[in-house]
Formats: structure tokens, C-alpha cells, sequence
């Protein structure tokens, strides 16, 4: 048990030290290389082989056409388990991971992203 005194000492002295937690929210600390975060999807790389959707194995990964040797990949992250084997498995290497990992979301709906429409950003489906 501390005494009065030395406690105060102890409360002085730790006044003049460096925090010993990290200032997370509002420095970002940069992920290794190699990082497994949210998918990134190149729609023209992309030939519709399918062969992430089977070698996901939480089914996460949706592979759709709209239109002639044209696809959209629809990746529910509620499901991703973040392994990247998808990644390593495209032939055509249509699929990165990023280092983005800041995914929480309020609404289920908003984890379901359909990556590939329109100019090949990210567009949140809500549901």
C-alpha cells in the first residue's frame, strides 16, 4: 500500500514522463507491408474465373457480370476473414489488399460493398 507522501511523488514524477499509450486516433500508424485489410478490386483485370468466390472460405466474395467480359466483385465484410487468399489465388491478380483496416460500420448493410461499378471505386449497398 502506498503512503501519502510517496504516492505524491510518484503522481510529480509522472507528470514530466512521455505517455506510454500511442495517440492512435489522431496519428496514424502505418501498417506493415504486407498488411491484410480490405480488398481492392481491379474490374479490368478481372476474366470472371470465379476462382476467388471458391477459395474463399467464409463465401465472401461474389463475382458478378454486367456486361461483355465485364465483372463486379460483391464482398461482404462481415464475413471476410481478412486471409487474402483470394488474393493469392486470382490468376490475374484482380484482387490487392490494402492497408485499410478502420472498416466499422452502425448498419450491417454498409459492410456489403459491390467494387467494380462505375468508375471502379468502392459503392456502399445498402440494405
Amino acid at each position: 500500500m502506498f503512503r501519502p507522501g510517496k504516492m505524491t511523488s510518484q503522481v510529480l514524477r509522472s507528470l514530466f514522463k512521455k505517455p506510454a499509450t500511442s495517440s492512435y486516433p489522431f496519428v496514424k500508424t502505418p501498417m506493415p507491408k504486407d498488411f491484410r485489410g480490405k480488398l481492392r478490386f481491379y474490374q479490368e483485370r478481372c476474366i470472371g474465373c470465379k476462382m476467388c468466390m471458391r477459395d474463399c472460405p467464409s463465401a465472401a466474395i461474389t463475382i458478378k457480370p454486367v456486361g461483355e467480359k465485364k465483372f463486379v466483385a460483391e464482398i461482404d465484410l462481415a464475413k471476410c476473414l481478412y486471409c487474402a487468399q483470394c488474393v493469392d489465388t486470382c490468376p490475374k491478380k484482380a484482387l490487392e489488399a490494402t492497408p485499410d483496416f478502420e472498416l466499422a460500420q452502425l448498419k450491417h448493410g454498409k459492410l456489403l460493398i459491390v467494387l467494380g461499378e462505375d468508375t471502379g471505386k468502392d459503392s456502399k449497398k445498402e440494405g
